[in-house]
């Protein structure tokens, strides 16, 4: 059988597989090559924001309207739904995560990104300023031109939409740059748009390392806004380049969130979502609750239970129905996850259970005894590896959540609704989720504060960032002339 290729979309058209550089797609499971996909350069980034630009300037797209736009994107995402298998199973082979996953959330969730933005700039409103000079004014959100989207490797289709369908229902035309490590659902959905009807250069898909091709996309003076989600430092050199041209960036980095159980919580409920929490995707997500502050009431009883969670979750191949942990989605990543156990315990921490796996799996991790001051604590480890910590009260479990130099977001567990919103009120995070876990509503925002980023997406907040608000005073009346 053929090996599976996926190639640049630009202006419409798929690259052919003979048409310059390829780099291979290495299945985190098998651990062996499963497809391969386009290696692009500064040429071909040049090539793709040329399109957009075209696309955007004198092309039909900014100017079809909401309504129509909002039709193709539906289309879109009927054509996502009906290739869900075919998309599920290339996140999957690309990185690893359990099919059960990216059948039953992460493709899902693509179409609901699709659909809620098509409707959502359908139906927003501007607002009108009533003025006593004799005059009437009123706001207008425009599209701001085009944009470069560079989305990472954990979630690699949901995190794509996320960034493209807010930038194309208002307007705009993208440039996605997925990571290099999951080339193939970018490729997909970049076919799937074509089938649906968005017009040429609307949505290119471009392939390559970010050296490569991501230095180019982001410097080149014809890229209106930058949206990326990744690492802090990748995310840094990413706002001094776009800084350059002055391009407004959207950064959502790194986190090292706490999941916060007081004495009070159901115990069976904070267990299971503080599972979910740092196990979820094998701990490969920004919002893991990688630090785990437990009230020393009921510490002994959650950890056990906690372990015996853990040690429960069925691992395997990926592509599995019954699988639930899967491997790391790369032997670079896995040999990092596991140095950081290893710098751990050298530091004076207890392994109570997880370490090496089978391939690149690395087991549910528990460590105990972490110091504040140890990389353990302080670094994202971006994997399946949770901190658990005693406090004493309120006040400790705050200043330990707080504890940190990121600040997307906190798990609280409690049955005491006055302490649910004073301590939420005090952790500084982007988002704080009392006695749940990543529960999404699209009209929310969404981001973080310190080195968690720059900006918040989501309803409106991603059409303020996706289009040039405009201010326009009209004189109506004799009491408005000079």
């Amino acid at each position: 059988m053929a090996t599976p290729y996926f190639g640049h979309v630009i202006e419409g058209m798929e690259t052919p597989p003979d048409d310059g550089p390829r780099a291979p797609s290495i299945d985190p499971f098998t651990r062996r090559p499963w497809a391969v996909a386009a290696a692009g350069d500064h040429t071909v980034a040049a090539r793709a924001v040329a399109a957009a630009r075209t696309a955007f300037d004198s092309g039909p797209w900014p100017g079809m309207g909401f309504t129509r736009r909002g039709v193709l994107l539906h289309r879109l995402a009927d054509l996502v739904e009906e290739h869900t298998e075919e998309l599920a199973l290339a996140d999957t082979r690309d990185m690893g995560k359990p099919i059960s996953d990216s059948r039953g959330k992460d493709v899902p969730r693509a179409a609901q990104n699709l659909r809620f933005f098509a409707d959502h700039a359908r139906l927003g409103a501007a607002e009108t300023y009533p003025m006593d000079s004799g005059h009437h004014a009123y706001s207008r959100f425009e599209p701001a031109g085009v944009v470069v989207a560079v989305s990472p490797w954990n979630y690699p289709l949901m995190l794509a939409t996320w960034k493209i369908a807010p930038a194309l229902a208002w307007g705009n035309t993208v440039v996605l740059k997925p990571s290099e490590e999951t080339p193939a659902s970018a490729t997909i959905l970049a076919r799937l748009a074509v089938e649906a009807g968005l017009p040429p250069g609307v949505l290119n898909v471009v392939h390559g390392t970010g050296d490569a091709v991501g230095k180019p996309l982001v410097t080149d003076p014809r890229v209106d806004r930058v949206t990326f989600t990744g690492g802090t430092a990748t995310g840094r050199a990413i706002a001094a380049a776009a800084a350059a041209n002055l391009t407004p960036v959207s950064l959502e980095l790194g986190g090292k969130g706490a999941s916060v159980v007081f004495a009070d919580a159901d115990l069976d409920q904070a267990v299971a979502w503080s599972i979910k929490a740092i196990f979820t995707n094998a701990g490969q997500i920004c919002l893991a609750g990688s630090r785990l502050l437990v009230q020393r009431d009921i510490y002994d009883a959650f950890l056990s239970r906690f372990v015996a969670a853990a040690e429960a979750l069925p691992a395997g191949d990926p592509s599995d129905p019954t699988t639930r942990f899967g491997p790391l989605a790369s032997a670079r990543h896995h040999r990092a996850v596991l140095q950081h156990v290893l710098r751990a315990e050298e530091a004076g921490a207890r392994v109570v259970t997880g370490g090496a796996g089978e391939g690149w799996t690395v087991r549910p991790t528990v460590l105990t005894g972490v110091g504040t001051d140890t990389a353990v604590w302080r670094e994202e480890i971006f994997g399946p590896v949770v901190t658990v910590t005693p406090f004493t009260d309120e006040k400790d479990a705050v200043r330990l959540a707080n504890d940190t130099r990121y600040g997307l977001n906190a798990m609280l567990f409690t049955s005491d609704l006055s302490r649910a919103h004073r301590v939420a009120g005090r952790l500084r995070a982007g988002t704080v989720w009392v006695n749940c876990f990543f529960v999404r509503d699209l009209r929310a925002p969404f981001g973080g504060a310190a080195e968690s980023g720059i900006g918040r997406e989501g309803g409106a907040f991603s059409r303020d960032f996706f289009t040039e608000p405009k201010a326009v005073v009209i004189q109506v009346d004799e009491g408005g002339r000079p």
